[in-house]
C-alpha cells in the first residue's frame, strides 16, 4: 500500500502471500506509474532495502528512503514516518469486512480496502463526522 503523508491511500495491491513484499512493492509502484509527477521521495521500512531501491531510483525516478531504527533501542519505538501507514492499517481494523481476509479474490480485497478509505474520507468531510442512513 501506497499512502501519502496523512495516511490517504494512493495505491493499493493485495496479492498471494508468497509474494516477498519487496515484489509487491514493484506491483504497487507500477500501479502509479505517471500519476505522481510532483512525487519524489517514497519512505518505507527495512524490508523494502535492496535492489528494490536502485529499481526504484532507475525505473521510477523516485527516491526510496528506508527508515530504520536506532541500533540501541531497545523494545517498542516510533519511528518517524512509518508509523503513517501503520496509522491507516489500524483505521481499517475497525471494518468487520477488513479484520480477517475473507475473501477470496485479490480484486474483491482491494475493492473493500478503497470503499473503506472512501468511507473515513467522508466521515471527514462531513461537518460532525458521521453520515446519515437518509
Amino acid at each position: 500500500m501506497l499512502v501519502d503523508t496523512l495516511g490517504l491511500i494512493l495505491a493499493v495491491v493485495v496479492h498471494a502471500g508468497n509474494i516477498q513484499d519487496r515484489d509487491g512493492a514493484k506491483l504497487v509502484l507500477n500501479r502509479m506509474r505517471g500519476w505522481l509527477p510532483r512525487l519524489k521521495i517514497i519512505w518505507a521500512d527495512g524490508g523494502y532495502a535492496g535492489k528494490l531501491i536502485d529499481w526504484v531510483k532507475d525505473s521510477m525516478s523516485w527516491v526510496l528512503e528506508i527508515v530504520k531504527r536506532s541500533d540501541d533501542a531497545q523494545g517498542f519505538e516510533v519511528l518517524p514516518r512509518r508509523w503513517i501507514v501503520e496509522r491507516t492499517f489500524g483505521w481499517f481494523n475497525r471494518y468487520r469486512r477488513l479484520s480477517k481476509h475473507y475473501e477470496y479474490l485479490t480484486e474483491s480485497s482491494e475493492a473493500l480496502i478503497q470503499i473503506c478509505m472512501i468511507h473515513l474520507m467522508l466521515r471527514r468531510l462531513h461537518p460532525k463526522g458521521r453520515i446519515s442512513k437518509q
